[in-house]
Order: structure tokens, then sequence, then C-alpha cells
């Protein structure tokens, strides 16, 4: 009698080890979003306009960041789309990456950063890793057409950055992308 017991107990113990070692791991993420310097981190009125000092900073950054894609369109530098769940370079994106290897390769003095992002499924670690994979993806293209991987930065922004705001697929097929931005050096 005691013998079964132990036998059960060793039996439960060994279940519960494998159990746990087959669940997954906490995704590792390399880069995450930054804030801003000067961002607080309570809402207060602001002076005059009504608006929090937060809705003051969040219009500021999403003006700059539009500054910062305007200028990147006009250097030549397109976004990539994603499939669902997918890091891998699409087919219909191949030309694009080989346009934006051929302007780094015009303009060899140019640093960029890949920006990777996500539609806003899923949780936001998932999304921090899946913007990684897909950002290294990236880089690794562009590496394999002769760019130099010093010249390339990434950052995962997750689901932190979306284009397009709606719940339906075609909005979620603008916020599966990657950004490429030029740095000024």
């Amino acid at each position: 009698m005691k013998n079964k017991r132990f036998f059960l107990l060793g039996v439960i113990v060994l279940l519960s080890m494998v159990a746990f070692w087959g669940c997954p791991k906490k995704a590792q993420v390399t880069a995450s979003p930054e804030t801003p310097k000067g961002t607080a981190s309570v809402a207060e009125p602001a002076t005059g306009e009504g608006e929090t000092k937060d809705e003051q900073a969040a219009k500021q950054r999403a003006k700059e960041e539009d500054m910062e894609r305007a200028a990147t369109a006009a250097a030549g530098l397109q976004p990539i789309y994603f499939d669902y769940d997918r890091s891998v370079v699409r087919d219909d994106a191949r030309a694009v990456m080989s346009a934006n290897a051929q302007w780094l390769k015009a303009n060899p003095s140019v640093k960029i950063r890949i920006e990777g992002n996500c539609d806003d499924r899923g949780t936001k670690e998932y999304n921090q890793a899946l913007g990684q994979r897909r950002a290294t993806g990236a880089k690794k293209y562009l590496v394999d057409m002769g760019i130099s991987a010093k010249r390339i930065s990434l950052v995962s922004y997750g689901k932190e950055k979306p284009v397009c705001g709606e719940a339906s697929e075609g909005c979620w097929q603008k916020n599966r992308r990657d950004d490429f931005i030029a740095e000024t050096p």
C-alpha cells in the first residue's frame, strides 16, 4: 500500500514536470518602444486648451512621426507588409525590398531603423516578439542583398504604433508592417 502511494506520487510529480516543461516560454524582446522624455505619467490639465499633457505629447509624437515618415518616403524607402502571424517577407514585398536595397546602395552613408509592427490582435508580449522577428527578417533580407548589417538597427513596436484603428482585415493588414526609417547621421 505504501509503495502504491509513492508510485502514484512519483507519477503525479513526473506528469507535472512534463506539463510545465511543455508550456510555452515567455518571449524575449530585445527592443521595445521608447517613451519620450518629458511625457507625464499622470494626466494633468494643460494650460488654456483643455488637453492633458499626455494628449499634447501624443500629438507632438504623432506629428514628428508623420514628418519622419514623409522624409523617409521622399528618401525612397517604402514599408513592407506581412501576413497574419507571419514574419516571412512576402513575394509581393520582394520588389519593395529590392527597391529599398537599391536606394541604400545608392546612399551608402545613410543608416536605417527597421520598425516591426503588428495588428492589435494578440498579447502585447507576443506582438513585441513578432514585430522583432519581422524586423529581423527584413534585415536579413537586406543583408543578403549586400547591405551592411552595421547600417541597420531594429526596434519592435508590436501593436503600439498602428496606422489604422478599425477592427477590419483591411485595417489590420496596414498595421502588419515593417517601416524603414532613414536615420540622420
